[in-house]
């Protein structure tokens, strides 16, 4: 019996020792997560962390909720990030979402809830557009931006990998049925503390002058907003789908005209986000024939 309980013991701490292993990293890897995600609830505090938590309804989640001050249903003075889901798990928080080439980017996207309660009353899922009268946006506070741009940079040092012209909102992913973060939210103030993607002035006024005199065709500007991430397909034709993506950049980059008409303006935000974020895209576009009037500077 002695014998017997010998092995077993033996046996015992063979199998609670560490596994013989040793590293050798691979260079054929990289970080899972590629995009940032920012969307804003509708609702008041205690509402949004209900909907983000319980298993209810389909199930929606976030990584982090940002709450608002002064809303009367936070249990606390001082604001603080919520985390919701750790990083190291999906957040089903993007949907159906396309960004380049990428489709349903919960597994590859951290995302961010801020507490907000701007709001369309008219659901472009149900087919519409909604007109602008039918959306009430409202601004972010101070202390909640200043929060946002802190857990942005901090989720940013951690996933070196997300470019800046993957920090996107959920409008950006889901054009057909989505507004949010919306027009007023503080996109240039992000980028001014190194999160995201913005444009040049220098390099629009010179795509400004070109397109105030020939606007590049419609096909041409879909292709170019296929080029930045947004999902369009190439029609020639101004329909649903092309207003809600115009829309959706319009709130991101142009957000005192979201009108969903592509302008000079929008045009020459667009090509001058190319030519930033996306010289490759863009070189492929000006090589096109219908592209070579394109003022794309060499090197």
């Amino acid at each position: 019996m002695r014998s017997a309980a010998i092995v077993l013991t033996s046996t015992l701490l063979t199998a609670c020792a560490a596994l013989p292993m040793v590293d050798a990293p691979s260079a054929n890897q990289d970080s899972r997560v590629k995009y940032l995600v920012l969307h804003f609830t509708s609702e008041v505090f205690a509402e949004s962390l209900r909907l983000l938590t319980e298993p209810a309804g389909p199930g929606v989640s976030a990584h982090y909720l940002v709450p608002e001050p002064r809303d009367d249903t936070y249990p606390g003075q001082r604001l603080r990030v919520y985390r919701l889901v750790p990083e190291s798990r999906r957040a089903w928080h993007a949907g159906v979402s396309h960004w380049g080439n990428a489709a349903a980017l919960n597994s590859a996207s951290i995302g961010i809830e801020i507490v907000n309660r701007s709001r369309c009353e008219d659901d472009p899922a149900e087919g519409g557009e909604p007109p602008p009268s039918s959306c009430r946006f409202l601004d972010f506070p101070e202390e909640q931006v200043q929060l946002v741009i802190r857990l942005a940079r901090d989720v940013l040092m951690r996933n070196p990998d997300i470019d800046a012209a993957n920090v996107v909102g959920h409008a950006d992913i889901a054009a057909d049925r989505r507004v949010d973060p919306g027009p007023a939210f503080p996109w240039h103030r992000l980028y001014e503390n190194g999160i995201g993607a913005w444009y040049d002035d220098e390099t629009v006024a010179r795509y400004r002058a070109l397109f105030d005199s020939a606007m590049p065709g419609l096909t041409l500007e879909q292709r170019a907003l296929a080029a930045y991430g947004y999902r369009i397909a190439e029609t020639g034709t101004n329909d649903v789908q092309t207003r809600f993506v115009v829309r959706a950049f319009q709130m991101h980059f142009r957000p005192s005209n979201w009108n969903g008409c592509i302008d000079a303006e929008t045009a020459a935000i667009l090509f001058a986000l190319l030519e930033k974020y996306r010289p490759d895209e863009l070189q492929a576009l000006s090589g096109d024939e219908a592209a070579g009037m394109l003022p794309v500077e060499s090197g």
